[in-house]
């Protein structure tokens, strides 16, 4: 009685979990959010693990919006106004403490290791490349699934980008990332619940849609031209 039923249940759970059930997870992921997020400090800060760094990083980022919306002034003016101002400090401090005899805290030295310049240098290699692909795939009119989601995205970029500025924008991405993974780690399972019917909902969609239009489109004009 008991086996008869196990792979009836075993059905169940698995359409459950590809279909967007209570197996759904966001993003199709395996590990916890702060693995995913690299599990160092910055994870830390994403998740408020450390709420004083979180809410100095909200605060700083309202600071420098605030600075550069509202007061008017350009970009390069306000970072060489900072720099001055950071850098006439440090010479009277380091002037003031030699008068008075004081020793001051060594600083740390800035310097960028090549094994760091190696590997940022790798990674955007490889993302160049892929974004490279892309456009030769696009060029050649080989993938037109690729070409209506590039197409998609640029097109919102370009309908959010004619309503904020730059500014607003980098505020607004700062705001979400220190927000919005934090809020999910806490409710991360009535989320997971909502998004996989929405998962659900949209690949019946989508199925229906690349059965009836896109499956019926030609691959492409060089597959054309080759016949």
């Amino acid at each position: 009685m008991d086996s008869s039923e196990d792979p009836s249940n075993a059905c169940v759970d698995g359409d459950a979990s590809t279909s967007g059930g209570p197996g759904y997870r966001l993003f199709d992921r395996r590990s916890s959010i702060h693995q995913i997020m690299g599990g160092g400090k910055a994870a830390d800060v994403l998740l408020w693990k450390r709420r004083r760094v979180s809410c100095g990083t909200i605060v700083v980022a309202t600071v420098a919006w605030i600075l550069f919306e509202r007061s008017g002034l350009s970009f390069l003016s306000i970072c060489s106004d900072v720099l001055l101002i950071l850098i006439v400090v440090l010479f009277l401090r380091a002037n003031y403490a030699a008068f008075r005899n004081k020793q001051l805290k060594s600083l740390p030295e800035l310097e960028l290791s090549e094994e760091m310049v190696n590997s940022v240098a790798g990674s955007f290699r490889v993302k160049i490349n892929y974004l490279l692909l892309m456009a030769h795939d696009i060029t050649l009119g080989k993938d037109f699934r690729l070409f209506f989601k590039v197409v998609l995205g640029l097109w919102l970029l370009s309908v959010v980008g004619s309503s904020f500025s730059f500014f607003t924008l980098a505020y607004i991405g700062t705001i979400i990332s220190i927000t919005v993974p934090a809020l999910y780690s806490k409710y991360e399972e009535h989320v997971d619940k909502y998004f996989g019917i929405i998962h659900r909902k949209f690949s019946k969609h989508y199925k229906l849609v690349d059965e009836s239009v896109i499956r019926r489109i030609p691959p492409g004009l060089s597959k054309d031209k080759e016949t």
